[in-house]
């Protein structure tokens, strides 16, 4: 039977009084450890020489107690005195997680992949990468002064009611020396608060434990976790199994509890959540049959009263680890706890969306909520942006409101511009963000590493466009969520004009040119003839098809003639070349000409060209100057 570390109530060591009333022995010790009674387990184990089988239970003694500062001191002297093959890999899981609840992070990371060699982790990126993540920003707030113990709110009407230690009146949990676990009531003060707390129901509190309450709408039926009183032998353990229970408000009362017909004897189920519509029951059970420890598990709730077969919400959520306190809202938004997920260590918080009959990747829900301890039991007041959780991180349980804000760095696009054939960076590209009516939200630069960023908004459509010189425009279209990821990462990839289009080459000097068929005009004369009108049609096409892109047009003469004639006639031909074009419906913006006379030949054979070489030189050149 796996172990049933179900109701994450660990408490800071108390002052035992007995431990030592009989000899200390390790085989007592042993007894102690196996029953459970982890509080006078360590006492002893402490004064005991320190073999293998004493720090192995006495790390975990102090680690099922949330004592990290002292479990992870042990279990590191464990690794180092005693060969690591000797040792189960169970316990390079809890050495890692007592690490991170005393943020020693790095040393957990390493200590995290010697567990599980197929993962990295990088606990402290997970944390800053979270902040741009998660939807929302959390202020949580301590409801209530004291030791601690308790933990889990469910709603009642105006009221709440959650488990507590603080019956005295109750036998002690040898776990963690505290009392056994009752349902409370209270109601919450203008500033979260806890306030007029009192025993919930003598029908429904008993001599075990109680937790976990979850009540219909109508608040006419209640559903709670509770302890068999007696232990039964499964496998080579004892263990007393916690079940579900259901119980009726009659005239005031509780009454009618009955245990639901798919608890045992034999395994858990455990942390009970109604759907909204109280159709649906989810839990969490180590049954078999699941992916290992406790998984999530929901049942119809029919209209006669009868439910469905268990059905576990599968491998995209659950782990073999320990999934535990679902909370469905209204909108389909599941939150649970988890510590086989990565996370901050301990059970953290998680968020999945049922939508399109599947669950969205599970989201933890980052250092504004979760901590290196356990962080659990979350619920959200449907008519407000707050709620209730729980935490172990002061050194027991806790329950603790919470206000959520938007996230401020959450609504965010961004991105790097590259090139599409070299991947290269492409600084000096101009990023523009536009909304759906054309209006500007952003514009931005980019400088060496071709990175862009955006603030945007929740449910917006935007439109984003990246322009730099010689190449072809991109654009793209993308709508943030209202739930979920609001954190967009989109890859601009640039096509430069000249792997885009044929014509469009680069000369030696880095001059970007378009290679056409020479232009031909009669002797002393500059109107397009209809051979030069086509090649102009040509560009005609490309300044159409490509709006960014700008050009200057350079006529060139040959040698004969003085030089002020020829550069007045070359000027009037590269000016009957942009007058066509702008004829033609190209913005005069976008042209330049310039007549170059004799002054720049292609063949440099001065009084002695032949007549091929004067046409060689005779010619109008097309340069992209954007």
């Amino acid at each position: 039977m796996k172990q049933n570390f179900s109701f994450i109530v660990f408490f800071t060591v108390f002052s035992i009084f007995g431990a030592f009333a009989q000899e200390v022995s390790e085989k007592k010790a042993d007894q102690l450890f196996k029953d459970r009674a982890f509080i006078e387990a360590s006492a002893m184990y402490e004064s005991l020489p320190p073999t293998q089988n004493v720090l192995q239970n006495l790390a975990d003694s102090y680690f099922y107690n949330a004592v990290m500062d002292k479990a992870s001191d042990t279990y590191e002297k464990l690794f180092s005195e005693f060969s690591k093959d000797s040792i189960s890999e169970e316990y390079l899981f809890k050495y890692s997680h007592s690490l991170m609840g005393v943020e020693k992070y790095k040393k957990a990371d390493s200590i995290l992949h010697l567990y599980n060699p197929s993962e990295t982790y990088n606990t402290l990126e997970l944390i800053d990468s979270l902040k741009n993540v998660v939807p929302f920003e959390y202020t949580p707030t301590i409801m209530h002064e004291g030791s601690g113990g308790d933990f889990g709110i469910g709603y009642f009407g105006e009221k709440v009611v959650f488990a507590s230690s603080r019956n005295t009146k109750r036998p002690i949990y040898s776990w963690n020396g505290r009392p056994y676990l009752d349902l409370y009531e209270g109601t919450i003060g203008d500033n979260g608060r806890l306030d007029n707390v009192q025993l919930f129901s003598e029908e429904i509190n008993t001599d075990s434990h109680e937790s976990s309450p979850t009540f219909t709408e109508d608040g006419k039926t209640m559903y709670f976790n509770r302890t068999a009183e007696k232990r039964v032998k499964v496998g080579d353990h004892k263990f007393a199994s916690v079940r579900l229970f259901k119980a009726e408000y009659v005239d005031g009362e509780w009454s009618n509890v009955t245990e639901l017909p798919f608890s045992s004897s034999d395994y858990n189920t455990e942390h009970p959540s109604l759907s909204a519509d109280g159709k649906r029951l989810y839990f969490s059970s180590d049954m078999p049959g699941g992916f290992g420890s406790l998984d999530l598990y929901y049942v119809d709730v029919n209209e006669d009263g009868s439910y469905g077969y268990p059905t576990n919400l599968g491998s995209k959520i659950n782990t073999s680890r320990r999934e535990q306190f679902p909370f469905m809202t209204k909108d389909s938004v599941l939150y649970f706890a988890s510590d086989g997920l990565k996370g901050l260590g301990g059970l953290d918080i998680f968020s999945t969306k049922f939508e399109e009959s599947e669950f969205s990747d599970p989201l933890n829900l980052g250092a504004t909520l979760n901590s290196g301890m356990d962080d659990f039991a979350y619920s959200l007041n449907p008519e407000k942006e707050m709620g209730y959780f729980s935490s172990n991180r002061e050194g027991s349980d806790f329950l603790y409101t919470f206000v959520r804000e938007d996230n401020s760095n959450q609504y965010v696009v961004e991105g790097d511009v590259i090139d599409k054939v070299s991947r290269d960076f492409l600084p000096g590209t101009k990023v523009v963000l536009y909304d759906m009516e054309d209006n500007l939200v952003g514009e931005v630069t980019v400088e060496e590493d071709g990175h862009y960023k955006f603030r945007t908004k929740p449910n917006t459509t935007y439109r984003i466009r990246a322009e730099k010189d010689f190449y072809v425009p991109y654009e793209d279209e993308f709508t943030t969520g209202e739930d979920g990821v609001f954190y967009y990462a989109i890859e601009l990839i640039m096509e430069s004009f000249v792997d885009r289009i044929p014509e469009v080459k680069r000369r030696s000097d880095g001059v970007i040119y378009i290679e056409l068929e020479n232009i031909y005009f009669d002797f002393d004369r500059w109107n397009i003839k209809p051979q030069a009108a086509n090649t102009l049609n040509f560009v005609v096409d490309l300044l159409k098809e490509y709006p960014t892109m700008e050009i200057e047009i350079n006529a060139h003469t040959d040698s004969q003639g003085t030089e002020p004639y020829n550069i007045h006639l070359s000027s009037n031909r590269a000016k009957a070349a942009v007058d066509y074009l702008i004829k033609n419906g190209i913005s005069r913006k976008r042209l330049k000409f310039n007549g170059y006379g004799e002054s720049r030949p292609l063949v440099p054979c001065g009084d002695h060209c032949s007549e091929i070489e004067h046409s060689i030189n005779r010619r109008c050149e097309f340069i992209l100057t954007k």
